[in-house]
């Protein structure tokens, strides 16, 4: 019946050539986000197996790490295996500890939750502003003025009793959120800044690089992500000594000895393998090239949706320039039955269109978690549809 319903809907019909206008492709399948594999990757990675260097130690693991913090700008970069990995130790670096609080959006991929929970922290979800999909500075701060108080230097949520020891700002589908006002806040309430860069490598915030604000910040390799080491991750941070400490712990915190395995503390086997921060090299060599290509593409998906009555494609917010990671539009009203209808007609006509992810305070693991008003977060998922957004889409155009 569904399928019915979306073959005879004049606005969907419209979408689809829109989106068909934009990618300029004829493909019968087109997937959301494909690696763009097209520079050096297969020389550097023969290099590691002729080398026999694949593991978790090698050239290509330093070189990794010294051009990511070349490219952002940063001191000090350490690869993880993955992103989540990399929040995770992110939460230790600043002081979160069993029983605190973590503020979050609940607008995010399930990665940031669950970072929070395994570093024994609590999350807990704060709305978003709508003209940046990221956490909203002006909601947050009266939030927190009304819910929590000042003891001792540390703010303690008022009903919990629960120290809120961080803020995880993420800058959803790679569009930055206004980080100068958000770090006024956890200045003004003494709270940890965590920037989640994962999506938004290649993206700038007033001219500077987005995950260079945080005491630490986080970016992800995933095999969706703009550019790729299969799976893997990396902290930044301008703190040598953290920097330092990120590395020992992501490296089951062995102290170095030619022979002697002696480890200090608990610490965790989160190492990138050299074959994998290979890859990640020639991908980055390449980033300025994808930035181009994915914001090209953006670029006629507006014009494309300028034409479609009752939606709206989402652009970057006006003191950032986006990467976009992830294509999106709006559709004017929420409604989750059309959401559902038109990604089924969508895939029925080979695009893999998709939802925004699924609330967090929705998810059964963490319903009970505290939460402010969600109510912008909840229109939101009632309106929003990813589009395909490859690098290498619109080549032909």
């Amino acid at each position: 019946m569904t399928q019915n319903f979306s073959h005879n809907n004049p606005l969907f019909q419209q979408l689809i050539e829109a989106i068909r206008t934009a990618i300029c492709t004829n493909a019968k399948t087109v997937a959301l986000h494909e690696p763009h594999l097209c520079g050096k990757e297969w020389e550097y990675i023969k290099d590691c197996l002729d080398s026999g260097w694949i593991s978790s130690v090698g050239k290509y693991v330093d070189l990794f790490e010294e051009n990511l913090a070349q490219y952002t700008g940063m001191k000090r970069a350490v690869s993880t295996v993955n992103g989540t990995a990399a929040l995770q130790v992110c939460c230790r670096l600043v002081g979160v500890e069993s029983g605190d609080e973590v503020l979050l959006p609940s607008l995010t991929f399930v990665a940031t939750a669950n970072a929070v929970h395994y570093s024994g922290g609590i999350p807990h979800f704060v709305d978003c502003d709508e003209n940046t999909l990221g956490v909203s500075p002006s909601v947050l701060r009266t939030y927190l003025r009304e819910n929590t108080e000042l003891r001792s230097g540390n703010c303690f949520n008022k009903k919990t009793g629960r120290r809120i020891r961080a803020l995880i700002a993420v800058h959803v589908f790679g569009h930055p959120v206004d980080l100068d006002a958000l770090m006024q806040i956890c200045s003004d309430f003494k709270i940890e800044f965590i920037e989640d860069a994962t999506e938004s490598l290649g993206s700038q915030y007033k001219g500077r690089h987005a995950g260079t604000y945080g005491k630490v910040s986080v970016l992800s390799f995933n095999g969706n992500k703009i550019i790729s080491t299969g799976g893997g991750g990396a902290i930044l941070t301008n703190d040598t000594t953290l920097a330092d400490q990120a590395k020992h712990l992501t490296t089951t915190a062995k102290q170095k000895h030619p022979w002697r395995y002696f480890h200090d503390q608990i610490g965790y086997n989160f190492r990138l393998p050299n074959i994998n921060a290979a890859l990640g090299c020639a991908q980055l060599e390449q980033i300025d090239f994808f930035v181009s290509k994915k914001r090209a593409l953006a670029e006629r998906y507006k014009m494309a949706f300028s034409k479609v009555a009752g939606v709206k494609f989402f652009k970057e917010p006006p003191f950032a320039k986006s990467n976009y990671w992830l294509n999106a539009f709006l559709f004017d009203t929420p409604d989750q039955i059309r959401n559902d209808a038109f990604l089924e007609y969508a895939h029925h006509c080979g695009l893999m269109l998709r939802p925004a992810w699924t609330l967090m305070h929705r998810l059964p693991m963490y319903k009970t978690c505290p939460r402010a008003d969600l109510s912008v977060s909840e229109n939101i998922e009632a309106r929003l549809i990813n589009l395909p957004s490859s690098s290498q889409l619109g080549r032909f155009c």
